[in-house]
C-alpha cells in the first residue's frame, strides 16, 4: 500500500474553482475598498486623475488580504476547496514568502493588462484574451514536475491538498 504524498498538488480543476471563487470575493473586497478610498479622497469619477492612487491602494489592500491569510495557510475559497498553501518544504508561509507569492501571482493578469493598456482591443476581445491567458497559465502547470503553478515554483511555494477537519 502506497502512502499518499502530503505535498501533492490538488487537481487543476479544484485550483481553478478556488481561483474563480477568490475572484468573486476580491470583487466584493475591491468594491468596498474603492468606496472607502473614494469617500476619503472625495474622488467622484473613474477618470479622476487620482485613478492611479486608487489602483495602488487596491494593490496594497489585496496584498494585505492575501499575505495575512496565506501565512495562516488558506483563504476562504481555499478552505472551501480543501487547498492549502505551504512553502516548498511543507511549512507555513512567512510574511515575506506570502508577499513574494503575491507578486508572482500577478502573472495571471500580465497579458490581459498589457492588452488593455495597448488600447487596441474591444471589451469582448479583452475578455477572450483574459480567458485564454488564464487557461494557458493554468494548463502550463502540467509541465511542472509536481504539477504546481509556475508562480508557486518561482515563489518557493506550493498548493497542497488540505484534509477535511
Amino acid at each position: 500500500m502506497t502512502v499518499p504524498d502530503p505535498l501533492a498538488a490538488p487537481s487543476v480543476r479544484r485550483r481553478m474553482a478556488a481561483w474563480f471563487y477568490e475572484a468573486v470575493l476580491l470583487f466584493a473586497i475591491g468594491l468596498i475598498a474603492t468606496l472607502l478610498f473614494s469617500v476619503l479622497v472625495q474622488m467622484r469619477s473613474g477618470i479622476d486623475t487620482r485613478r492611479w492612487l486608487l489602483q495602488g491602494f487596491l494593490a496594497v489592500v489585496f496584498a494585505i488580504y492575501f499575505s495575512y491569510l496565506w501565512t495562516r495557510g488558506q483563504t476562504l475559497p481555499m478552505k472551501t476547496w480543501r487547498i492549502r498553501v505551504v512553502d516548498r518544504h511543507g511549512r507555513r508561509l512567512t510574511q515575506g514568502r506570502a508577499l513574494l507569492r503575491y507578486l508572482f501571482c500577478s502573472v495571471w493578469f500580465a497579458a490581459p493588462l498589457a492588452a488593455y493598456n495597448s488600447g487596441r482591443f474591444s471589451l469582448p476581445q479583452l475578455g477572450f484574451i483574459a480567458a485564454g491567458w488564464v487557461a494557458l497559465w493554468a494548463m502550463l502547470s502540467h509541465l511542472h514536475p509536481q504539477r504546481q503553478f509556475w508562480h508557486d515554483a518561482f515563489a518557493g511555494t506550493r498548493l497542497v491538498d488540505a484534509p477535511e477537519r
